[in-house]
């Protein structure tokens, strides 16, 4: 981290390259998350309803305990890394400390709230739908805005690089 802050990473042409990677995998992350997401549920409560609670006309099951246990076991752990990664850099972005304190907070809040309104819908009340959905697009959101920011962060940095060179 001592990159980030002196800006020595600007430098260092193996520090850009392992940032822009792990980048890319955030970006993978980020369309295979919005992919599943997509392949059982849409925006609409009704269908985060009928996934969680199961369906009738669709002849599915309402989820099980142990299947919520395994889904939140991976995603609690997958979440969490990359959201502490790509905040982590952004604390270094030219944001104000309160922009970077929102971002940090939706970020987290986000994933975690998400993931918990999957066991709220399943065991407490349909209702809590709506905040699936509203975690959802508000996780992909803070995700896509982290990633894009810093990918842009790293091209300046990287032409910075190669005019001074």
């Amino acid at each position: 981290m001592k990159y980030m802050q002196t800006g020595g990473f600007q430098n260092n042409p193996l520090m850009r390259m392992t940032l822009s990677w792990t980048l890319v995998f955030a970006a993978g992350l980020w369309a295979t998350n919005a992919a599943m997401y997509f392949q059982r549920m849409s925006l609409s409560p009704a269908s985060v309803q009928a996934y969680y609670l199961g369906s009738a006309e669709e002849y599915s099951q309402p989820r099980s305990a142990a299947s919520l246990l395994e889904v939140s076991h991976a995603h609690l752990a997958t979440m969490g890394v990359m959201i502490l990664l790509l905040t982590h850099l952004a604390i270094f972005a030219p944001w104000e400390d309160r922009t970077k304190k929102w971002v940090i907070g939706l970020g987290f809040g986000s994933s975690f709230v998400g993931e918990a309104s999957g066991w709220l819908v399943r065991f407490v009340s349909p209702a809590f739908a709506v905040l699936k959905v509203a975690c959802f697009v508000a996780f992909q959101s803070v995700l896509a805005l982290l990633i894009a920011v810093l990918a842009a962060f790293l091209y300046r940095a990287g032409r910075a690089h190669r005019r001074r060179a």
